[in-house]
């Protein structure tokens, strides 16, 4: 990683991006890729996608394409309801956790610009009597002060129902080897398909497929960017990037959540959505270039865009790659550097791998 990519890398998790709401975070993304990308384009809805044109063959075998696809979007919130006293009642953008949520600050974006807020959180020594018997809070029962008085009040300072808001927490690095923040899920995976790009556009020599590097827009409320952009550029395979929990810290039980170790590398799915000639084609290249893979199953689905990809029109042969990630979906999401690394590197080395004629579906 350069000191260019890390100063990108730390911008884009700093930079909001609420699902319905990445415009933002899209551009910043988008003004970096055209440093060095064939092509950068995007659709109605904000997905974004880089494309580096594959060398000159001199075969007539056909040239695969290569769809790399990350999320753009982060959790969040949106304001719900203005009370007379001037409190905000909101609601989850995406699969945001109102347990963490009392005692936060947010940001919210109005017609006016960012506005502080905070969700509300009654002191310890006025819940005591109910202490033994208290539950995580119901969204429905969180409340933001942004220091108005009344609803009159908050129209004055811009707000109105139907603002986003996301935690005001940035990222930073932790110890040697970690970083943590909100929003790791997922633009560090914006991050990494930017920097293979960057190192393909860098390389001496042109992979032998077109490879689109895509940042899709709403994956948190149910993979719709990555539907839409997959009907339009309809490539012959994908390798779909999220996270996965690591589930190495207390109180996690393995024979119901697998055991994925953070710092043990990138996991590689089996199963559902992931064909299995794309799944093999990865871990032979990660047993090639020397790469740690970590495995995972999924009996039904994956959880992720993948789910919306592989079945678009008649089918595109895909698979799942996932960087390991403690605190999911908090603002203190933690992954290792050295994880980050080797997914960088897998997937290089994966468009590297490819040749005229490479086809990935069963052949009966």
């Amino acid at each position: 990683m350069t000191k260019s990519s890390k100063r990108f890398l730390l911008d884009l998790l700093s930079t909001p991006s609420p699902t319905g709401f990445e415009v933002a975070g899209q551009r910043k993304w988008a003004e970096y890729v055209r440093g060095f990308a064939d092509a950068v384009e995007n659709d109605a809805y904000g997905t974004a996608w880089a494309t580096i044109e594959s060398a000159e063959s001199k075969t007539k075998k056909p040239m695969p394409t290569l769809m790399l696809e990350a999320h753009a979007d982060e959790i969040g919130y949106i304001v719900k309801h203005i009370t007379k006293e001037g409190f905000l009642r909101i609601d989850r953008v995406g699969g945001s956790d109102a347990a963490t949520g009392r005692g936060r600050r947010l940001t919210f974006f109005g017609d006016q610009g960012e506005v502080t807020g905070l969700i509300g959180n009654t002191a310890i020594h006025l819940r005591k009597d109910s202490l033994g018997k208290e539950n995580a809070p119901q969204i429905n029962e969180l409340y933001v002060d942004i220091g108005a008085s009344s609803a009159e009040e908050v129209a004055e300072r811009g707000l109105r129902v139907g603002h986003p808001a996301v935690y005001q927490d940035g990222p930073e690095f932790l110890g040697q080897d970690r970083l943590v923040g909100r929003a790791l899920d997922n633009r560090v995976g914006g991050f990494i398909i930017a920097e293979v790009t960057r190192r393909l556009a860098a390389a001496k020599k042109r992979p032998s497929c077109r490879t689109y590097a895509v940042n899709a827009v709403q994956e948190e409320i149910g993979g719709l960017g990555a539907k839409m952009v997959t009907h339009r550029l309809m490539p012959d395979l994908c390798v779909c990037l999220d996270v996965t929990h690591a589930t190495d810290t207390p109180g996690i039980d393995h024979s119901k959540h697998g055991e994925v170790n953070l710092g043990g590398g990138p996991t590689i799915q089996h199963g559902a959505c992931n064909h299995p000639e794309v799944v093999e084609r990865l871990m032979t290249v990660a047993e090639k270039e020397g790469l740690t893979l970590q495995h995972e199953s999924a009996g039904r689905y994956s959880g992720t865009d993948t789910d919306q990809i592989y079945h678009v029109q008649q089918g595109v042969p895909s698979a799942l790659v996932s960087l390991p990630l403690r605190y999911m979906h908090s603002v203190v999401e933690t992954a290792h550097l050295g994880d980050i690394e080797q997914v960088i590197q897998l997937l290089t080395a994966f468009v590297k791998s490819l040749r005229p004629g490479d086809q990935f579906g069963v052949r009966l």
